[in-house]
């Protein structure tokens, strides 16, 4: 009998990067990369210059967006990078930007 499929297990994680993200195309190229590795979520601007995250999907899937958001697009500096996992019954349908 096959063992589960890993990717059946759905991680959610909250992330927010601070630096130059703002005015640099970050939430767009978010929606991008997101729709590229299939996760699913929201982007958004925060008041204080940051920006704030919600990642949804397979842990590969996770984890290779939240590799790049550590860097971010090409005119971003991420200059600090909090990610925390979090339990929500909530399944987002597709990554969208707010």
């Amino acid at each position: 009998m096959p063992g589960p499929d890993l990717d059946e297990k759905i991680e959610t994680y909250y992330v927010r990067v601070r630096g130059v993200v703002q005015g640099v195309g970050f939430r767009h190229y978010t929606v991008r990369r997101a729709h590229e590795l299939g996760v699913r979520g929201w982007v958004a601007n925060l008041d204080d210059g940051s920006v704030e995250v919600m990642v949804q999907g397979a842990a590969n899937q996770v984890d290779r967006m939240l590799e790049w958001l550590r860097r971010g697009p090409p005119h971003a500096r991420v200059t600090d990078f909090f990610s925390e996992e979090r339990f929500l019954d909530k399944r987002f349908e597709r990554f969208e930007q707010h």
